[in-house]
């Protein structure tokens, strides 16, 4: 095992790096940081001299280990926007993306692997329709859209719940949250359904097709012929032999969750890392941009490599010399 998580780690820096040289990149070629800096009654003087305090003018290969190190303690520069330190930012605004993507992952998981479990059993049923048509629409309606039905419903109509916002957080020192307090978890409802209902439909028809296909093996028909009770059988048998590639699923999906909430946070005007980011993208905020590039990119790999440890957990036949027994 600790071979295994030794190459995985070794393997996740290699695409660390990879992304750091893009990310570096983009501060290399995407405009020049001297412009966003100063200026336009600057001397050439004093853009020099910046240049120089800047080390723009050293190598590419120290400029980009200079960048990568910097990048490792969290220094990913100051915002040409908001004038403030972009670690700064990305803190103040990674409790409100966190707590939307897990509590959207939280959704999807909790209401999807029933929904799958029950659709693969009862197939036939009426209810197993109504799940698959509601499947279609989580899949078929784009996520903006899927907001602002719910907005024009809850909120324009209902009066129930709010339209933006993340409503009253609680400042605990180290993590401003909304979970602590009646407006924080209304306007939290909304997005969370949002972002997570297209995530939900995809692991409920998951755990439906490897439930059916399941049911069908030699294992299962020898649990039926020893008359094993039809609960043990769903449940103990069938369902944990599903749960592999629902992990994988479920894990990428997190990283995905957490990557594309731009759109939720947009419609909803959520305070997150996805609205600050598509406002550097309006105005070139290249060290945000950058930034986010980063984090989501040691994110996944984190995923990754949780995921690829729990495989062991779930099911033992999975060997971590990267083979399989029989």
């Amino acid at each position: 095992m600790a071979g295994y998580i030794l190459r995985r780690l070794v393997q996740s820096i290699v695409v660390m790096l990879a992304v750091g040289l893009i990310a570096f990149m983009m501060f290399r070629y995407i405009g020049d940081p001297v412009n966003q800096m100063v200026g336009v009654d600057t001397t050439p003087e004093q853009r020099a001299a910046l240049r120089e305090r800047l080390g723009l003018n050293d190598p590419m290969i120290v400029q980009y280990a200079r960048y990568m190190w910097n990048a490792a303690q969290f220094k990913f520069g100051t915002s040409y926007q908001f004038k403030e330190p972009v670690a700064q930012l990305i803190a103040s605004r990674l409790p409100a993306t966190l707590e939307l993507s897990i509590v959207s992952a939280l959704f999807a998981l909790l209401v999807g692997v029933p929904m799958g479990v029950y659709t693969g059993i009862n197939r036939n049923s009426w209810l197993s329709k109504v799940f698959m048509t509601v499947s279609l629409v989580g899949i078929s309606l784009p996520t903006f859209l899927i907001g602002i039905l719910l907005i024009f419903v809850f909120s324009v109509h209902l009066h129930l719940l709010p339209s933006f916002g993340r409503g009253q957080v609680v400042d605990l020192g180290f993590w401003r949250t909304g979970l602590l307090t009646g407006s924080g978890l209304k306007a939290l409802i909304m997005p969370a359904i949002t972002l997570g209902l297209f995530q939900m439909t995809l692991i409920m028809r998951l755990v439906r097709s490897e439930m059916l296909e399941v049911l069908r093996t030699d294992y299962i028909k020898f649990a039926r012929a020893r008359g094993l009770s039809r609960r043990a059988i769903n449940f103990s048998h069938a369902l944990k032999n599903t749960l592999i590639p629902v992990i994988t699923i479920t894990g990428l999906q997190l990283g995905s969750i957490i990557a594309f909430a731009i759109i939720t946070e947009t419609v909803f005007q959520w305070p997150g890392m996805g609205l600050l980011f598509l406002q550097a993208v309006q105005n070139v905020d290249i060290p945000i941009m950058a930034a986010y590039l980063l984090l989501i990119a040691f994110l996944f790999v984190l995923i990754n490599l949780v995921v690829d440890i729990l495989y062991t957990v779930v099911d033992p036949r999975v060997r971590v010399d990267g083979g399989a027994s029989a």
